[in-house]
């Protein structure tokens, strides 16, 4: 490949790339599509794969460009491995021989069937909460409990690492935003008691997560819920990445840090450890519930979640809280932990706590994006997130664990990731630290 054709390919971002100044609404994107084509002609383009087979330690995929690959796959969000659990794929088949394929109707009206009633129900239990609300995706959990909290004139502390859905949210809602520097509990307290000294009418919405996924680490959740309760302000917390995939009980960073029920609003999806697509609120107000029904867009206005969609989450759960639920946490845990020695001993930065996600930090875009190039012409499946996605410099692999991950899948990722950063090192004829 000529540098000519390479270099443009290593440098540049998403950002810089959407034009503003263009007046034609459509054209401002012109420049971006022609840089991800330059990309994927220089083989530097590992966005959009996509899968041809099931999701498992070794799976096969394809670049956007149909070109196919296969590997040991650390790219996948399968936490226990349930995707293509017999009792998983089974329950999928018999809901649609009962129910069909579609709810045909939204949550509003007659777009629930028994399924979703019963998800709710159980989940409602499973977490101690009063109400739980059906989402069709995650995304939509997030976004719509923030839209429908907040008013024009409330007030949102956030994390400045939490979520892009909770943060379009707030500013879609029109509120006061302060970003608070990443799980600083003490900003958080500093923020709240200077608006309640100038603001006793308004709400405010504190909003964290359980486990960040691009970092790996988690808040004081504790002291977070003290201070909403000492401020009048409502604490929200998303919970994606962790629920039933951390602890022996499968309660995650809530029932680690004996939170588990006490949260006054928790969020979360079903993409990560159920299996599923969809999301779900937990609240123990009866009116939040409703206006979750009734005022939310992204439920009031879409389809509800459908029957195959239930059963699988409901098969999972049940799972989630088996024996056999305990021991696919272990193994997944020590298959984390077991990815983390042997990446850190290999030279490879590693940053967080032990979770499904071990966030290696690869270095500059133009090292992480051919390192990446070659990790998968190697045999490693990995997801890259480049900056501004996370700060300069800090670009990374995500990767992500199964429970189905035996030793020998962790090995032969860390050879191949070691293989990467040497020919990347090469290829840039550099000697900095990968």
């Amino acid at each position: 490949m000529p540098k000519s054709q390479v270099e443009p390919a290593l440098a540049g971002s998403v950002t810089e790339k959407y034009h503003r100044s263009e007046v034609n609404l459509v054209n401002r994107w012109t420049a971006l599509g022609n840089w991800f084509e330059d990309r994927n002609s220089a083989g530097l383009d590992p966005y959009q794969k996509y899968s041809r087979g099931p999701i498992q330690p070794i799976t096969r995929g394809a670049y956007r460009d149909g070109r196919p690959f296969e590997g040991v796959n650390f790219a996948s969000q399968d936490y226990l491995s349930l995707s293509t659990h017999p009792k998983i794929v089974e329950a999928a088949i018999s809901a649609a021989k009962e129910y069909g394929v579609h709810s045909a109707g939204s949550a509003a009206l007659m777009g629930n069937t028994q399924l979703s009633i019963d998800l709710e129900c159980q989940l409602s239990e499973y977490l101690n909460y009063q109400y739980v609300t059906l989402f069709t995706t995650g995304w939509g959990a997030g976004y719509g409990v923030v839209k429908t909290l907040l008013r024009e004139g409330d007030h949102v502390v956030i994390d400045n690492l939490a979520h892009a859905c909770l943060q379009e949210a707030a500013v879609d809602a029109k509120a006061h935003i302060y970003k608070f520097p990443h799980l600083s509990v003490p900003a958080v307290e500093r923020r709240l008691k200077r608006i309640r000294q100038h603001d006793k009418t308004n709400g405010i919405l504190v909003i964290t997560e359980s486990l960040f996924s691009m970092d790996s680490d988690t808040p004081d959740l504790i002291n977070l819920q003290l201070l909403c309760r000492e401020y009048n302000a409502v604490l929200l917390v998303d919970c994606a990445h962790d629920l039933g995939a951390i602890g022996t009980d499968g309660k995650g960073v809530l029932g680690e840090q004996k939170i588990w029920g006490k949260i006054d609003v928790l969020m979360g999806s079903f993409s990560k450890t159920f299996s599923s697509v969809g999301g779900f609120v937990a609240c123990n107000n009866a009116g939040l519930r409703f206006g979750l029904r009734a005022a939310c867009g992204p439920s009031t206005f879409t389809n509800a979640m459908g029957p195959i969609q239930a059963a699988v989450i409901l098969a999972s759960l049940s799972i989630v809280r088996s024996d056999e639920g305990k021991h696919r946490r272990r193994l997944l845990h020590e298959n984390t932990l077991l990815l983390r020695q042997k990446l850190i001993g290999s030279g490879f930065t590693v940053i967080g706590r032990p979770s499904p996600i071990v966030p290696m930090i690869v270095g500059s875009t133009p090292l992480a994006r051919l390192a990446t190039k070659f990790v998968i012409e190697y045999g490693g499946i990995v997801n890259l997130v480049e900056h501004p996605a996370v700060a300069r410099n800090r670009d990374r692999w995500r990767l992500q664990v199964m429970a189905d991950h035996k030793a020998e899948h962790i090995e032969r990722m860390v050879d191949i990731a070691v293989r990467a950063r040497d020919s990347a090192l090469d290829c840039l004829d550099d000697t900095a630290n990968f």
